[in-house]
């Protein structure tokens, strides 16, 4: 695909909540990672904070566009589809918006897809290469419980991430049109073994602006969506469509 094509197929969407510290810096490391694309998506959950202000001042001079999630459900996953929706671009490529997710990883997420050779790509925490600098312990141990739990689903070694790329119509077609939790895992247990997934390893590193969304109600939750997915979707021993760089 030429640079011209590739510019109009590929859409970033960026849910933000309060991120007020981080979205000038996300969009400048974005566009320095020399990757051609068609829109920044910020599709935003209430901030309190100036996080806005501040996208609506970057789209003056940036492909950038915000939604804001005013009167929708709200959430993370709720706020993925709803950009989903609204892009334009044919591609779409998931990240957060404090930091954690490299910026300069975004050629390497897309590469597959463009080659053809996946249908949804995941930066991964959990395959060589990739890591969690700076855990402490118990984030370090919760967050592999968790991997594990899911790996049963969907043969993927960390489908709890939320930094991916895959095709717009697929996502539409496969993730929970709003409710939801963690969008990577519950598109990839509705594909039902019938998605090629190639995992990219990724440094995912803890924001250092900011506060964090983490807490024992988010493990909670998906805790109990996984024993809902284990009862709709049988563990499948055989999966033979999941790749790994």
């Amino acid at each position: 695909m030429n640079s011209a094509a590739l510019e109009k197929s590929i859409s970033i969407i960026v849910p933000t909540l309060n991120e007020e510290e981080n979205v000038e810096l996300l969009v400048s490391q974005i566009t320095a990672c020399a990757v051609p694309f068609r829109e920044i998506l910020f599709v935003d959950d209430h901030s309190t904070d100036a996080t806005r202000d501040r996208i609506r001042s970057l789209a003056a001079s940036h492909p950038i566009r915000l939604i804001e999630q005013d009167g929708a459900e709200p959430g993370l996953a709720a706020a993925i589809m709803l950009g989903a929706r609204a892009a334009r671009g044919e591609i779409l490529l998931v990240m957060d918006a404090d930091l954690s997710h490299p910026p300069d990883g975004i050629k390497d997420l897309l590469a597959p897809l463009l080659a053809g050779t996946a249908d949804m790509v995941v930066g991964s925490r959990y395959v060589q290469g990739g890591s969690t600098p700076g855990w402490p312990l118990w984030r370090r141990t919760m967050s592999r419980a968790a991997a594990a739990l899911a790996y049963p689903l969907t043969r993927v070694h960390d489908a709890m991430g939320g930094f991916f790329a895959i095709p717009r119509l697929r996502l539409l077609e496969l993730a929970p049109s709003t409710s939801g939790f963690k969008i990577v895992f519950e598109t990839i247990v509705r594909g039902n073994g019938a998605l090629r997934v190639t995992e990219i390893p990724i440094a995912f590193r803890d924001r250092t602006r900011g506060k964090s969304k983490m807490s024992l109600g988010v493990a909670l939750r998906f805790f109990l969506r996984w024993l809902v997915a284990l009862f709709q979707h049988p563990v499948r021993v055989t999966r033979k469509r999941i790749r790994t760089f």
